[in-house]
């Protein structure tokens, strides 16, 4: 029973993970409409402007590690909301009203500029991210069982981290005029714009948003593997918990990631060694094809009905 609790919590806790970044994709399809293939740039490209000055910073102003984190994270944050200002007035803006393959177009190239602008502005070596969590494990409930459950303390914040983010951004869409005025917009761009919503506004804010959620989880990622170019693709794990639990419903992005972490943990321990492992690696990808043959729109997705 301890190695299944032990491979139980180790899946929660990376499917908190997953769900960090799946956070991103959900935001800006609510108020967008459209996939945002750039999530994982930005990831990445939030990841290096965060180690590149926590390097920098103490370095230059003679500030402690605490206080360099800090300054780090606040010009880090800044320049998500940077790039979202540039994405909305150099890109979105030009394409409003436009068919959605146009702006998932937009999206892939936005990433491709994301990734070669990083590499030119914060260099291409791996660079580390230590904002003090740490990384020895500890073992509970040994009483209970021999040895105890492995836990990782990292995981553990990480995962509380991710946790509270997930609910601050569910309260913000529920219960603010901007998270409602953010659904009016993904709901119809005109019906929106006819309203009062200013567009373009409103495209900063939720880029802005999505920025940051993706600054935390480069953190968090960039701590546990190290920020390099790689890290990018860790949107693609992301991927599955999104279309599980549903493009438009942020707690599904939650409930997606833990199934998912689960699910690939569990199968990996006591099939993948039967078999000859690897099954964490598709094990995601898999699930979710089984799931769109029954439920297209995902476990917590809105149904879309046509009328004519």
């Amino acid at each position: 029973m301890g190695p299944f609790l032990e491979t139980l919590i180790g899946g929660l806790m990376t499917g908190m993970l997953y769900s960090l970044v799946a956070l991103g994709f959900v935001l800006i399809f609510k108020a967008s409409g459209v996939f945002n293939f750039a999530q994982g740039a930005m990831v990445l490209f939030a990841a290096l402007a965060m180690a590149r000055f926590s390097e920098w910073f103490p370095a230059m102003l003679g500030t402690g590690k605490v206080l360099g984190n800090v300054l780090a994270f606040v010009a880090a944050a800044a320049v998500m909301v940077v790039v979202a200002w540039v994405v909305e007035r150099l890109v979105l803006g030009k394409l409003v009203n436009q068919e959605g393959i146009t702006l998932l177009m937009a999206t892939l190239g936005i990433t491709y500029f994301l990734d070669g602008f990083g590499q030119t502005l914060f260099g291409s070596d791996i660079y580390k991210i230590d904002i003090g969590l740490p990384k020895d494990p500890m073992f509970l409930f040994e009483k209970v069982f021999q040895g105890g459950i492995l836990v990782n303390k990292e995981d553990l914040y990480a995962a509380a981290i991710a946790a509270a983010l997930v609910v601050v951004l569910s309260l913000f869409f529920q219960y603010t005029s901007t998270g409602r005025a953010l659904r009016a917009v993904a709901d119809d761009h005109q019906a929106a714009q006819s309203i009062g919503i200013p567009l373009n506004r409103i495209w900063v804010i939720v880029w802005s948003v999505a920025g940051f959620t993706a600054l935390v989880a480069g953190i968090i990622w960039g701590s546990k593997l190290g920020v390099q170019f790689s890290l990018s693709l860790v949107a693609l794990k992301a991927l599955p918990v999104v279309i599980l639990g549903g493009l438009t419903s942020v707690p599904g992005a939650i409930i997606g990631g833990l199934i998912i972490g689960v699910g690939e943990k569990l199968s990996e321990v006591y099939i993948g060694s039967k078999i000859g492992g690897g099954i964490e690696i598709w094990f995601g990808y898999v699930l979710v094809l089984f799931v769109l043959l029954v439920r297209p729109q995902g476990l917590f997705g809105e149904k879309i009905i046509d009328r004519v």
